[in-house]
């Protein structure tokens, strides 16, 4: 590490502003940044010199290392998924793994170089520091979405969203909508067919060659897609034609986003961000108790118009994107509820409409995205509501004791 340490400070001169490469300034600022720790502090300005031990780099690393059990995960499931439907009956660990990594390797690739080239170029026009925000947001984008997206799709989705959801309200830190989710929203609105449907969510290609490719014929929905779709009471099943059971959806053995089928790998995740104090708890049950109960509501009034609401409270928790949504991306502090009371509203009105959604609108059946973005909009509206009540409740005792 010395030597690199010494290579940075050897070519530091060249960036700086009488440099010959003074116009990649913030480009070389943001890599020493993201290698090293900053030694500037605040010393000599009036800003707080109290500072927490968790900057933001710190921050976008440990959620990056709670998304990893999702990732590694979605490696495996994005093989699973494609070998049983080829019909194998055996299935190699490393094989499948390899070639979900295969598969995703180029959407993360894709992600990363679009947003952060957008981040690099819009730091150095606005002479700014650039921020570690896409560090998350980067890996959130494919694993939200379809394992076979295509590349292209997803670059004019990554850019829409980054320039649209995020620079034009100021960088990182000031966007009022959740990027990874505006990305997806992007790529659903303008490109339906690539995101939804019976083939989008099983990988069917040969990454570099690798593997064997699916039958143009094939078709596998999602269990979401098959309650939209089935007749009421019908069983759900995998690729092959097996019974979902309850354990089966809570380990993430089944079709859908890369990232998101796995409830298991999602609670790891939520350990970590919650042993970090990097999410808020409270948001998180919020969510998970909105969803329930919502969920037991439409279980209760079920009708053979919507069949969804024939699937248990349970296992709708456990289905599509609710869990992932509950965990990485309600609680994004950018974009979520700041006041301990507004959390619990925030997040138990996130998961009534996603359930709401999924369950009385049967040509969409995940309504986890959309619920957190339609909240993302409101959060600003319930924290206001929450402190001025709190202002009105101490006004009130003030003038009782003044009386």
């Amino acid at each position: 590490m010395a030597s690199l340490r010494n290579f940075l400070d050897r070519i530091k001169p060249n960036f700086e502003p009488d440099g010959k490469l003074h116009a990649f300034h913030s480009v070389y600022e943001g890599m020493e940044s993201f290698l090293y720790t900053p030694t500037t502090t605040s010393a000599g300005t009036r800003a707080v010199q109290i500072h927490d031990s968790i900057d933001s780099k710190r921050t976008m690393i440990i959620v990056v290392l709670a998304l990893m059990p999702c990732f590694f995960f979605g490696m495996y499931n994005t093989g699973y998924q494609h070998w049983l439907a080829l019909g194998a009956t055996e299935f190699p660990f490393w094989q499948l793994l390899w070639y979900g990594f295969l598969t995703i390797l180029p959407r993360v690739l894709v992600a990363y170089i679009v947003g952060l080239g957008i981040e690099f170029a819009s730091a150095q026009m606005k002479h700014e520091e650039i921020q570690e925000g896409f560090l998350v947001t980067g890996i959130l984008v494919p694993m939200i979405c379809p394992a076979e997206i295509p590349l292209w799709m997803l670059g004019v989705a990554v850019a829409f969203a980054v320039i649209f959801a995020k620079e034009v309200f100021g960088g990182t830190g000031y966007n009022v909508l959740n990027v990874a989710l505006v990305t997806r929203a992007f790529l659903f609105f303008a490109y339906p067919a690539q995101m939804s449907g019976d083939k989008v969510y099983v990988a069917g290609g040969t990454p570099f060659g690798y593997g064997t490719a699916l039958p143009d014929g094939f078709s596998g929905a999602t269990p979401l897609g098959q309650l939209a779709t089935q007749a009421a009471g019908s069983p759900l099943t995998d690729i092959a034609g097996h019974p979902i059971d309850t354990l089966q959806a809570f380990l993430g053995f089944i079709p859908g986003s890369f990232g998101e089928t796995s409830t298991l790998c999602i609670l790891i995740g939520a350990v970590i961000l919650l042993a970090a104090g990097i999410a808020s708890w409270k948001i998180m049950v919020s969510v998970f108790a909105g969803g329930f109960c919502m969920a037991w509501l439409a279980h209760a009034l079920a009708s053979p118009v919507y069949p969804a609401s024939f699937v248990g409270p349970l296992d709708q928790l456990l289905l599509g994107g609710f869990a992932f949504a509950a965990v990485f991306m309600a609680t994004d502090p950018v974009t979520a509820a700041r006041t301990n009371t507004g959390k619990y509203i925030y997040g138990f009105l996130i998961g009534v409409i996603a359930i709401l959604i999924r369950t009385y609108n049967n040509g969409y059946p995940e309504g986890a995205m959309l619920a957190v973005l339609l909240m993302n909009c409101f959060a600003p509206l319930i924290d206001w509501c929450v402190v001025h009540a709190n202002m009105r409740r101490r006004m009130n005792r003030l003038n009782a004791k003044t009386e």
